[in-house]
């Protein structure tokens, strides 16, 4: 689920839709939680769809670390993509803001942190050297994005969390345990799934 301070906009016919802020979210605050709503999906199931749905599956989902496609019930399917994205991910289940993100701005991922099964060609951005997402992203950029996360966790108890209570049971003590620096993150590494044409 994605955080109530956010609506669905038109972008442009290249773009679509996206993901864009109503309130101040500031650093810290989780902005994505999945939740018993987002369909879980194992490949052999999507495997077997009709091209209409596969198409649509692939298009708005992401894999996780067992290989499942998660598909979200929710406006979570719009976040486009940046590589200095606003949202960062974890290895709970989970995404907090990267940064403060304004009134009026978009909530972006990184692709490369979502498992992807082909590479991805992204639009021109200041700032950076990459212009492909590639499959493989979360093996080469997994420090990056474990350092914004580590500083994103501690602000997560100085700001307000609506979506805290979607926190999954198994990740609760874990997060607890970070926020309070008596543990360290588990690397976003470890959502990295091996893909098929590689084994």
């Amino acid at each position: 689920m994605m955080h109530p301070d956010t609506e669905l906009r038109y972008i442009n016919d290249v773009i679509g839709y996206g993901v864009f802020a109503t309130r101040f979210i500031p650093k810290g605050t989780i902005v994505w939680a999945l939740d018993d709503l987002d369909q879980v999906l194992d490949p052999s199931f999507v495997e077997r769809l009709d091209p209409l749905r596969k198409q649509d599956v692939l298009k708005y989902s992401f894999k996780n670390q067992h290989g499942q496609y998660i598909l979200c019930w929710d406006k979570a399917r719009y976040v486009n993509h940046s590589f200095h994205a606003t949202c960062v991910g974890t290895m709970y289940d989970l995404e907090l803001a990267a940064r403060d993100i304004h009134p009026g701005e978009e909530l972006t991922d990184d692709y490369g942190t979502l498992n992807l099964d082909e590479p991805f060609a992204c639009m021109p951005e200041e700032g950076t050297t990459r212009s492909w997402v590639m499959p493989d992203d979360l093996l080469h950029y997994h420090q990056q994005w474990d350092d914004s996360a580590k500083e994103a966790f501690r602000h997560f108890d100085r700001v307000e969390q609506p979506l805290k209570h979607l926190i999954r049971p198994e990740h609760r003590g874990k997060i607890r345990a970070i926020v309070e620096q008596r543990a360290e993150l588990d690397s976003i590494r470890h959502l990295y799934c091996e893909k098929e044409w590689q084994k």
